[in-house]
């Protein structure tokens, strides 16, 4: 067998962090946290480092006007509604279903792109796309028991990896021009903006009393799957390139359901490990290469939303 390279450490640090990060924001929505508030609190965070590291490297974020337009409207639904979705399906739902949801990402990112006609997928994708929503209605269905109380923990969840998988298609363009480190950082400081005004209300009725293990946590939240887990990922992908990436990170919803099984006491019933198996199967399928239509949501994935 061939030994783990650096870039492969650094690929499944960054998977791992991705992962957790379902665990730690069911958590903090559980113990203290209003969900806008604390997307709010983890982005302008995250925003202002990445920012900063950004413009110590290349002097700037800034882009071309037509690039920053194309950009800030894609960052509207990408990250500012990607992540109210995300923490209110994560309030509203397991982690364990966010998680498992989450891996028809690629499927997701495929449907885009031949929606938009970049690309024209084949047979094995079709069939991919119809074990992955064959998937996921398993693991909601899975989710409660039925269709009832994690109903709309489910749709939003649903929602959260479509906005995700709609802004890695979007987005991809601009990274011809410039490094992903900008981009990202760019996209988050916009995004992070109109979504500091729907969270305004939050913010201010926010109780900031917290045990100081919370906080901890929050840091966590911040410096882990947003910036840490960020140049872990760029910096893999420098290395052996975003196929090889792709295969790491079609592992990060189903160390989610490991992370949220072990830490949070969630139980994984028959149905969601059916769907679970089948959202696998459809990975597996959609990384044909012929039909090389999921690399999007691999290579223009900045510090994981999800990890968000």
């Amino acid at each position: 067998m061939r030994r783990p390279e650096l870039a492969d450490l650094m690929l499944l640090a960054t998977v791992t962090l991705w992962g957790l990060n379902f665990t730690v924001t069911k958590y903090m929505l559980s113990n203290g946290f209003q969900p806008i508030a604390y997307g709010c609190l983890r982005f302008a965070a995250a925003a202002a480092i990445l920012g900063a590291v950004a413009y110590g490297r290349e002097g700037t974020i800034a882009l071309r006007r037509r690039d920053m337009i194309f950009l800030g409207s894609a960052v509207l639904i990408g990250i500012c509604l990607n992540q109210i979705t995300f923490v209110y399906a994560t309030k509203l739902t397991t982690a364990t279903t966010v998680a498992l949801l989450f891996g028809t990402l690629p499927v997701m990112a495929g449907l885009f792109v031949w929606a938009l006609g970049i690309e024209r997928p084949g047979s094995r994708f079709w069939l991919a796309a119809c074990l992955a929503i064959g998937g996921a209605a398993l693991v909601a269905l899975g989710s409660g028991g039925g269709l009832s109380g994690h109903v709309w923990g489910d749709l939003l969840a649903l929602a959260a990896t479509l906005t995700w998988a709609w802004y890695s298609v979007a987005a991809a363009p601009v990274l011809r021009g410039y490094s992903p480190l900008r981009v990202t950082a760019f996209a988050f400081v916009v995004g992070t903006i109109p979504l500091l005004a729907i969270g305004s209300r939050q913010l201010a009725t926010q109780n900031y009393g917290l045990s100081t293990t919370k906080w901890l946590l929050y840091v966590f939240a911040v410096l882990g799957p947003l910036v840490a887990a960020n140049l872990l990922w760029f910096g893999g992908i420098r290395r052996v390139g975003p196929s090889h990436a792709a295969v790491f990170a079609n592992l990060q919803p189903f160390i989610g359901a490991i992370f949220a099984l072990v830490l949070l006491s969630e139980p994984i019933g028959r149905l969601q490990i059916a769907g679970g198996l089948a959202i696998a199967a459809a990975i597996l399928l959609s990384r044909d290469r012929r039909d090389a239509v999921a690399t999007g949501a691999a290579t223009v994935r900045p510090a994981g939303t999800v990890g968000e």
